[in-house]
């Protein structure tokens, strides 16, 4: 359940070297569920760096670029803050069971907050408040204000963003500099995993149901995660009806699968197209129909059995008489 909340949240991506702090705070209102009653998991792009449990209460770090950069008093600071952030979010996981009247169950309440360092030099930040999966505010990076989308989290907005708390003023300011000066040290940290580059492999496939066909390109063993993957009939994109999540491998690399349906024609010919910030060009992956290839095998196979026989008939019937 823990690994589908964060696989919820979709993470942009892009081809050049756009690095991202991410932070995923997690409070669960039923302690018996078998997770942690808080929990924070901190992201560099796509690389876990550390985690916290109130299992444990402690911070750690998980990439051994982490473990080896940063000393002890760091992660004790660490450790610090997020027991303050753990209190809160007891808190206010009560109030939201009382707000909408969910006090039986399983219900998670959930912030995520990022920063993005782009390769112009600009950066990006924003932070998202859900409630059992749902948005229901969000911060106006710009205005440094929290917007409500629930009707419920009017009362919240108005209090956070009240002259006495600011919550959003603070929130903007830590995602523009603190937050932007982490990320730029531990890309430092783990600069030769980070901006990796492995060649993605393709596959292509196709099943025949009937009239139509059935194209699926995999492609796989690539890094970093971003890539696009699309079908094309000579210069026209191919409407995909079924694209995997980029998944995980063991060897953190990553893999995708993207199909299409389409009834072949004369001069049709189709190619699962690539891009990856690995490739000086996308990678173009022909699809053989079988129409141009079997037919001629068969045919061929056909014409040598037809020979054999006949000769063998023909050196059989002189042999008896």
């Amino acid at each position: 359940m823990f690994a589908l909340v964060l696989f919820l949240v979709i993470v942009p991506g892009g081809f050049t070297d756009t690095h991202s702090l991410r932070y995923y705070f997690i409070g669960v209102s039923a302690p018996g569920s078998g997770l942690p009653e808080f929990s924070v998991v901190g992201y560099v792009d796509d690389r876990q760096i550390a985690s916290y449990s109130s299992d444990t209460g402690r911070t750690v770090p998980v990439a051994p670029w982490m473990k080896d950069k940063e000393g002890q008093e760091y992660w004790e600071q660490l450790t610090q803050f997020d027991k303050e952030d753990e209190v809160l979010f007891r808190f206010e996981v009560k109030l939201w069971e009382k707000r909408l009247n969910n006090t039986e169950g399983f219900h998670f309440l959930q912030v995520i907050q990022s920063c993005e360092l782009r390769d112009d030099g600009s950066t990006v930040g924003y932070q998202q408040f859900r409630y059992d999966g749902a948005e229901y505010m969000y911060l106006d990076i710009e205005t440094g204000s929290l917007i409500p989308i629930m009707a419920e989290a009017r009362i919240v907005a108005h209090r956070w963003n009240s002259p006495d708390i600011r919550m959003g003023e603070r929130c903007k300011v830590y995602l523009e500099t603190e937050c932007i000066e982490r990320l730029k040290t531990y890309v430092e940290h783990g600069r030769e995993v980070l901006e990796q580059r492995v060649r993605p492999r393709v596959k292509v496939s196709g099943q025949e149901k009937g009239d139509t066909m059935k194209l699926h390109c995999q492609v796989y063993g690539f890094h970093p995660r971003a890539v696009d993957v699309r079908w094309m009939n000579r210069e026209d994109e191919v409407p995909s009806y079924e694209t995997t999540h980029v998944l995980p491998n063991p060897d953190g690399t990553y893999q995708i699968r993207v199909s299409a349906e389409v009834t072949p024609k004369e001069g049709d010919r189709y190619a699962c197209n690539v891009d990856h910030s690995s490739l000086e060009e996308p990678l173009l992956v022909q699809w053989e129909t079988k129409q141009s290839t079997v037919p001629a095998v068969i045919i061929s196979a056909v014409v040598i059995i037809i020979v054999v026989f006949t000769s063998a008939g023909i050196i059989i019937y002189k042999k008896r008489k």
